[in-house]
C-alpha cells in the first residue's frame, strides 16, 4: 500500500508542474510580453492556487487513508500491553501496510509465548514448598517465591532488590566443586525482625550460554522443627517417660564415664542396684495404674534423697540404680553407702495414698564396688543385681553387699554362653516370622525373621536373653549366618507353593557388617539356595549404620546393588538423625515399639510418631510400626498414613508351616486380621 501511494503523489505533483509550464508557454508564445501585464499575472496566480489546493486535497486523501490503518495499529498495541495476546490477527491492506501488520503478529506471538513461559514459571516457583532465592552475580535478590516471603516475614515483593546479606546472617556458603550431589548446607536466615531461623540450604549456579556466571537459586527449607522433634526423640530414646529419669541406655553409659573417671583418677564408687519388694501384688491388687503411681513416687523418692553428685536411672520394670562416685578412699565411700542407703530405705517406705487407699512400699538395695566387684559396666551391673537378689532372699526393704558366692546369675550366664556354643550341634535354634500388614489394604506384604532359642530344660528363650550372650562371645557371627541361611532354605520352599511369598527382614548385627569378607559370604548364600536378594531386607539399627560411618556406607552401598533391601530398625533408640540419615541408602524405616506402645494417649508419642512418619515419607522411605498392640494404636497409625504395621494385636510370630499356610489362605481370599483393617 506505501509503493502505491507514494506513486499517487509522484504523479499528481508532474501533472500539476505539467500544467503549469504548458500555461506559462503558451503565454509567452502567444505575446512574451503578456507576463507583464496585471491579467496574466492574476492567471498564473490562479493556477498556482489551484495547483496548491489539489495538492492540498491528494495530502488530505493520503492522510485519511493512513488514519484508520494507524489507529486499529494503536488499539492492538495498547490490548497488547495490558497483556491481551488473543486479539484476532490484523489484515494487511485494511489494517495497515502489509510490513507492519507483519511486524506486529510476529512481535504479538513472541509476547504470547513469553509470558505464558513467565507465568508457567511464577506458577511453578509457587507451588514448591522449599524457599527460593534468586540472586544476580553482586548477590542482589531478584526473584524470590511465596515460600521465602513467609519464611522470612516479608511481603511478596519487598525483597526484591536488596541485597542476599538482608536475609543471610553469615556469609553464604557454597558447595565444594566436587560436591557434585549438592549436599544441603546447614544455616541461619533472619526474617524481617531480626530473629534467626535454622534453615538447610542449597546453592545452584545460572549459566549463559558463554558459560558466564548470570546469578545463583538458594534454595532452603527450614528446619527448626526437625531440629527440635530430633531432640525431642533423643531425649524421649534417653529417658524413662514414667519416671523422666536416665532409661538403661542412658545409665549404662553414665555409669561408663563414671568408671572411666574413676580409673583416671584411681578412686572408688558404688552401684546400688534397688527394686521395689512384692511390687507385682500393687498391680494385682490395684491395677497397673497403681503401680505406674507407686514407681513414679518411688522415682521421686530417690532423687530427693540422692547425695550431691549422685546419679540414678530406671533400668527396666521397677528396677532403679545408683552411682555413688568420686571417693579416694574406700572407707569413706563405705559410709557414704551407709547413710545414702539408710535415708532411702526411710524415704520409700513411707506410706502413700493411690486411688483413696493408703499404700506401703519397701526397696531391697544390693551394692557392687568399683574395682573390687568388677570394672565395667556388665560385671557391676551384673554382681549388682547378684546382691539384690540375695536381699530380696534375707526378706527385703535391707541392703546387702556383693559377695562372690552370691553370683548366681553370673554363673547361669556362664553356663547358657557354654550351652548356646553346643546350640548349633544341637540344632536348638529355632526361626519365626512376625508378618508385617499393609496398612491400606490389610494384606500380608512382608515379614520379619526372629531367632529363639530352644533350650530342654528351660523352653523357649528370646534373642533378649541370648543374643547379649552370642555378641561377647563372638557367636553372634555363627547365628547370623544360621539365620540367613535359613530363612533362604525356608524361602525357596515358600516359593514352591507361592510364586512371591514377601520380602523377609533379617537382622544384621554390628560383629557381622564388621567382618571382612562379609559381602562374600552373603552372595555366596544367595548363591547357595538360588534365592534372589530382592526377595530380602536387612535390618540396621541406628548405633550400626553410625558405627564408622564412612566404611558403613560403602558396605550397605554394595549390598544396594546386589539388589537388597535395606532398613533401620528400631528408630528413635539411638542417637542419629533424619538428616544424617540421609547419607545411607535406606528404603524403610522402623519406629520403634517404645514409641508405638502409648501413641493414642501420650501427646508426645504421638507427636514424635507423626514427625517421624511425614518426615520419613519426604525422604521417600516406607514407614513400619512395630508393636502394635491395640486398636487404637492401629487406627491412629492409619489416620497418618503410616505404610505398614507388625506386632502381637495380628497374632503371635509362626514357624515357617504355618507361616505358609496363613500366606496361602491369604491367596485364596482368606484374611482372619482383615476386620482389624476396616
Amino acid at each position: 500500500m506505501s509503493r502505491r501511494i507514494f506513486r499517487y503523489l509522484a504523479g499528481t505533483a508532474v501533472v500539476l508542474c505539467a500544467m503549469f509550464a504548458l500555461l506559462t508557454g503558451i503565454v509567452m508564445t502567444s505575446d512574451p510580453s503578456a507576463l507583464e501585464s496585471e491579467n496574466v499575472r492574476w492567471l498564473l496566480l490562479g493556477v498556482a492556487a489551484s495547483a496548491l489546493f489539489v495538492a492540498l486535497g491528494a495530502v488530505w486523501f493520503v492522510a485519511r487513508s493512513l488514519a484508520a490503518p494507524i489507529e486499529t495499529l494503536t488499539a492492538a498495541l495498547e490490548r497488547a500491553a495490558e497483556g491481551d495476546y488473543d486479539a484476532p490477527p490484523l489484515t494487511s491492506g485494511r489494517d495497515g501496510p502489509q510490513e507492519l501488520v507483519g511486524a506486529f503478529a510476529e512481535m504479538q506471538q513472541q509476547l504470547k509465548a513469553s509470558v505464558i513461559t513467565r507465568d508457567y514459571l511464577d506458577r511453578l516457583l509457587s507451588s514448591i514448598r522449599d524457599a527460593i532465592i534468586v540472586i544476580d552475580p553482586n548477590e542482589v535478590i531478584v526473584r524470590v517465591n511465596a515460600a521465602a516471603a513467609s519464611l522470612l516475614d516479608y511481603a511478596d515483593d519487598a525483597l526484591i532488590g536488596e541485597p542476599l546479606a538482608t536475609v543471610v546472617d553469615k556469609e553464604l556458603k557454597e558447595p565444594d566443586e566436587d560436591n557434585s550431589s549438592a549436599k544441603p548446607i546447614d544455616g541461619v536466615f533472619r526474617r524481617l525482625d531480626g530473629s534467626p531461623v535454622a534453615v538447610s540450604y542449597t546453592v545452584s549456579d545460572v549459566l549463559n550460554d558463554r558459560g558466564e556466571l548470570e546469578g545463583r537459586i538458594v534454595a532452603a527449607q527450614n528446619v527448626a522443627e526437625r531440629r527440635r522433634v530430633e531432640q525431642r526423640i533423643r531425649y524421649l530414646a534417653r529417658t524413662d517417660s514414667l519416671t523422666k529419669m536416665p532409661n538403661r541406655m542412658q545409665f549404662q553409659h553414665q555409669l561408663q564415664q563414671a568408671i572411666a573417671r574413676a580409673k583416671r583418677t584411681n578412686q572408688y564408687l558404688a552401684l546400688l542396684y534397688m527394686d521395689i519388694d512384692r511390687f507385682k501384688d500393687i498391680n494385682d491388687t490395684f491395677g497397673h495404674g497403681a503401680g505406674d503411681t507407686s514407681l513414679e513416687i518411688f522415682a521421686q523418692r530417690i532423687m530427693a534423697e540422692l547425695p550431691e553428685g549422685a546419679t540414678a536411672g530406671r533400668l527396666a520394670g521397677d528396677e532403679f540404680a545408683v552411682i555413688l562416685s568420686g571417693y579416694e578412699r574406700i572407707e569413706t565411700m563405705t559410709d557414704a553407702i551407709a547413710s545414702t542407703s539408710e535415708a532411702l530405705l526411710a524415704a520409700i517406705g513411707r506410706p502413700f495414698h493411690v486411688q483413696g487407699e493408703e499404700i506401703f512400699i519397701t526397696t531391697s538395695v544390693g551394692v557392687a564396688y568399683y574395682p573390687d566387684d568388677g570394672d565395667n559396666v556388665i560385671d557391676l551391673i551384673r554382681n549388682g543385681d547378684a546382691a539384690l537378689y540375695q536381699a530380696k532372699k534375707a526378706g527385703g526393704n535391707c541392703l546387702e553387699r556383693y559377695s562372690p558366692v552370691l553370683n548366681t546369675a553370673a554363673v547361669e550366664r556362664l553356663m547358657l554362653k557354654s550351652k548356646l556354643r553346643r546350640a548349633f550341634e544341637r540344632e536348638e535354634l529355632r526361626l519365626h516370622y512376625q508378618p508385617k500388614y499393609n496398612l491400606a489394604s490389610g494384606r500380608i506384604e512382608g515379614v520379619e525373621a526372629l531367632v529363639r532359642w530352644d533350650l530342654p530344660e528351660r523352653g523357649l528363650v528370646f534373642p533378649s536373653d541370648f543374643i547379649p550372650l552370642a555378641e561377647e562371645t563372638n557367636l553372634i557371627l555363627q547365628v547370623g549366618d544360621w539365620v540367613l541361611n535359613r530363612v533362604c532354605e525356608d524361602y525357596r520352599l515358600w516359593q514352591r507353593t507361592l510364586p512371591s511369598p514377601g520380602r523377609v527382614s533379617v537382622n544384621l548385627s554390628l560383629k557381622q557388617l564388621q567382618q571382612q569378607r562379609f559381602l562374600e559370604k552373603v552372595r555366596a548364600i544367595f548363591k547357595r539356595h538360588g534365592v534372589s536378594p530382592t526377595c530380602l531386607e536387612l535390618e540396621i539399627t541406628e548405633t550400626t549404620l553410625m558405627d564408622d560411618a564412612e566404611r558403613t556406607i560403602r558396605i550397605l552401598d554394595s549390598l544396594y546393588g546386589m539388589g537388597l533391601h535395606l532398613a533401620i530398625d528400631d528408630f528413635g533408640t539411638g542417637y542419629s538423625s533424619l538428616s544424617a540419615l540421609q547419607q545411607f541408602p535406606i528404603s524403610t524405616l522402623k519406629i520403634d515399639k517404645s514409641f508405638v506402645r502409648d501413641v493414642a494417649v501420650d501427646q508426645d508419642d504421638a507427636t514424635i510418631v507423626a514427625t517421624i512418619i511425614k518426615m520419613a515419607r519426604s525422604l521417600n522411605m516406607d514407614v513400619v510400626a512395630e508393636g502394635v498392640e491395640a486398636q487404637d494404636q492401629l487406627e491412629f497409625l492409619r489416620e497418618h498414613e503410616c505404610d505398614y504395621v507388625q506386632g502381637h494385636l495380628f497374632g503371635d510370630p509362626l514357624a515357617a508351616d504355618g507361616l505358609l499356610e496363613l500366606l496361602i489362605e491369604q491367596e485364596q481370599g482368606g484374611n482372619q486380621y482383615q476386620a482389624l483393617f476396616g
